[in-house]
């Protein structure tokens, strides 16, 4: 790997663990042609589908979309570099086009620990530039990425002249915030499987047949998924084997085919 060695260290007799990384600590290059409005870097433009995804999967009009592709400035970043440090002032919302990057901490040994991967379209910090913060977390591109930031003073006259956007970032940071709490509950609260049985159903797609019957496309890494939960990827595995043992799931590939999900829901809330 060109990142450096991934490190598990174990921390707990239930698989809980700390998901290390070493990556370079370098600032990645940001062209000439970036710095300019995003007309002049059209192959870096994010789409209307991207900016859907990202403002609450509302479709926007044409002049919503022109008004966002004048404030936004994309960058690129390699594999390995830094988006943002949690050192930094936050001068505006990012969030990344395309790629795959991690939210998490550098530690001052050079190993960065994976708190949370984050895979675009899908923000990376929506919120420190509101409240004239530094960024809470660090920011590293786990693949080269098309990072898009949106300047706080430009967003704040762009919500002013466009209503419609002001309440769908709203609602956008609101989910978010959401999520992010019901996360943290997660991991404070629940054991290993009731963590897993709960990541399961947030990303359970039902059957048009049969509402207790679908899907679950594992489109990140196993061991993605297992930083999220604090398992290690050892303890996801053992995971999956006991739940397809009690008949809730089977795994083919990178698709787990849910059979009961109301069984899922009882053991994410520990019943």
């Amino acid at each position: 790997m060109g990142m450096g060695t991934m490190q598990f260290v174990d921390g707990s007799q239930d698989g809980t663990a700390t998901l290390t990384e070493r990556l370079p600590q370098t600032r990645a290059p940001i062209t000439s042609g970036l710095r300019r409005p995003l007309h002049t870097a059209d192959s870096l433009m994010p789409d209307a589908r991207t900016w859907s995804e990202l403002l609450d999967g509302a479709l926007l009009g044409a002049q919503e979309l022109a008004a966002l592709a004048a404030i936004a400035r994309p960058r690129v970043v390699p594999q390995g570099g830094i988006v943002f440090s949690r050192h930094e002032h936050a001068r505006a919302l990012v969030f990344v086009r395309d790629g795959e990057a991690a939210l998490g901490y550098c530690t001052p040994d050079g190993q960065f620990r994976i708190e949370r991967p984050v895979r675009g379209p899908g923000w990376l910090d929506q919120s420190s530039a509101w409240i004239d913060a530094a960024h809470a977390i660090d920011a590293r591109a786990m693949s080269p990425l098309v990072v898009v930031d949106l300047p706080r003073d430009e967003v704040q006259a762009l919500l002013l002249s466009h209503p419609p956007l002001a309440r769908r970032l709203v609602t956008s940071l609101a989910r978010e915030a959401h999520s992010l709490a019901v996360c943290a509950h997660g991991l404070m609260h629940k054991d290993a499987p009731a963590r897993f049985a709960q990541w399961l159903v947030a990303h359970f797609q039902p059957s048009p047949e049969d509402s207790g019957r679908g899907v679950v496309k594992m489109c990140e890494r196993k061991r993605d998924i297992a930083s999220q939960l604090a398992i290690t990827p050892e303890t996801l595995s053992r995971l999956m084997r006991s739940f397809t043992r009690q008949g809730l799931l089977a795994v083919a590939g990178y698709t787990v085919h849910v059979s009961d999900v109301e069984g899922l829901r009882r053991i994410a809330e520990g019943d």
